[in-house]
């Protein structure tokens, strides 16, 4: 009698149309829960006034969701190696909605909304969960792509920054019914949708064993360190480069809001570009490549070009390379990770790379304060990228691909 049949029955057919709606449900939870999860930011101004909270008050407001999210993707990376996607993605997503709707009730008390903020970090660790899934359907010759397509999720931040101050100007209530609405429906869908590979491997010792052992993997902080360069670039221009727009170039806030959308797009578009690219050649060299062209354009930008065009080019060039090689490093990731250990090690990566997008900003407002400059900031920016491609290049280009 025929094992392998017995073992997996569905033909191959019907497996590439599992796969592909896995990985579009998986996109479509990404993007919600991003949304839902960034949903302070956007209104953190309103916030500011109704509170009268200092910056430093406001800034903490906007940064205890990002930094929850950004650490839950460890337990959340790990409990889906333990129990799958099918699960874990409908159960996050619904009880996201419980800090969305808190947060009607916590908008006239700061302390409140600091506590509803870290409830609102679940909404961040959905990366963590979608990637083993996606990693699992599909193949190591379409996985690049797949798994580019399901980061073009973390657009959902680009969409709530945009939308949400829009719906709250007709109620300031409405984006929070608006995302709990789509929260819920998207979580019944999940629940019916969403499959586990038959294959995949259901590890059986404790959590905490096998987030030593993912941390163990000497390329786990290899891959934390080259996404930490690349998200974490993403993330310190998402939440700095309106303010250095207005500073340096001195546009006005809509305007500077303006063009930073247009660079998180460019990152989003970008990402399954890393993907695709990874699935010809090895992301190893996508990696390196992408990071150099951010390290040049960094170059370029420290020497205050005008912005029309010089600076425009510089900066969306520069987006272009750190979306690639986000995209590329999680191609990386599904290569040279044991499959059982994707979800542990995609959490420490994942969370490497949104916490490493919280020092560059930091680091720029502090040299333009002592030296009214960012040049310096700029060139730090290119030595991180160009060590990141150096090294890239020259250590993970090694590793041999599975297959």
């Amino acid at each position: 009698m025929d094992t392998t049949a017995q073992q997996d029955p569905a033909p191959d057919r019907d497996r590439s149309a599992a796969a592909y709606r896995n990985l579009i449900m998986a996109t479509i939870g990404f993007t919600l829960t991003f949304w839902a999860w960034n949903l302070i930011s956007p209104l953190s101004g309103d916030f500011k006034e109704r509170l009268g909270l200092s910056s430093f008050q406001q800034s903490l407001l906007v940064a205890v969701p990002v930094l929850v999210g950004s650490l839950g993707r460890i337990p959340a990376g790990a409990l889906t190696d333990k129990f799958g996607a099918r699960l874990m993605f409908p159960v996050v997503s619904a009880l996201t909605i419980v800090p969305v709707l808190l947060l009607i009730p916590a908008k006239d008390s700061y302390g409140a909304m600091l506590a509803v903020g870290f409830l609102l970090g679940l909404g961040g660790t959905t990366f963590a969960i979608g990637i083993p899934l996606v990693n699992s359907w599909f193949p190591p010759a379409k996985r690049g792509l797949a798994l580019g397509v399901f980061g073009m999720g973390m657009g959902g931040v680009a969409l709530s920054g945009y939308f949400t101050p829009r719906i709250a100007k007709h109620s300031e209530n409405l984006p929070f019914w608006i995302v709990a609405g789509a929260l819920l429906v998207y979580s019944l869908l999940a629940a019916v949708l969403i499959t586990d590979h038959p294959g995949r491997t259901v590890p059986t010792d404790s959590l905490g064993h096998r987030l030593g052992q993912a941390g163990r993997l000497r390329v786990t902080w290899e891959l934390s360190a080259l996404y930490a360069i690349g998200f974490g670039g993403i993330v310190a221009f998402g939440v700095y480069l309106p303010t250095y727009l207005k500073t340096w170039y001195e546009m006005s806030p809509t305007e500077a809001g303006t063009k930073a959308a247009g660079f998180a797009l460019v990152t989003v578009v970008f990402r399954p570009v890393g993907g695709w690219l990874s699935d010809r050649i090895h992301p190893a060299l996508v990696t390196a490549g992408a990071l150099l062209l951010a390290a040049l354009m960094a170059i370029v930008q420290a020497f205050d070009p005008s912005l029309d065009p010089v600076g425009t080019i510089a900066l969306l060039c520069m987006a272009a390379g750190l979306g690639t090689a986000s995209g590329s490093v999680f191609a990386l990731v599904s290569q040279v990770t044991p499959q059982a250990k994707v979800g542990s090690v995609t959490g420490i990566v994942g969370a490497m790379g949104g916490l490493g997008g919280f020092v560059p900003p930091l680091v720029m407002g502090a040299i333009y304060s002592a030296k009214g400059s960012y040049s310096i900031g700029f060139m730090l920016l290119s030595d991180l990228a160009l060590a990141g491609a150096v090294y890239a290049y020259g250590r993970m280009r090694t590793i041999r691909r599975d297959g």
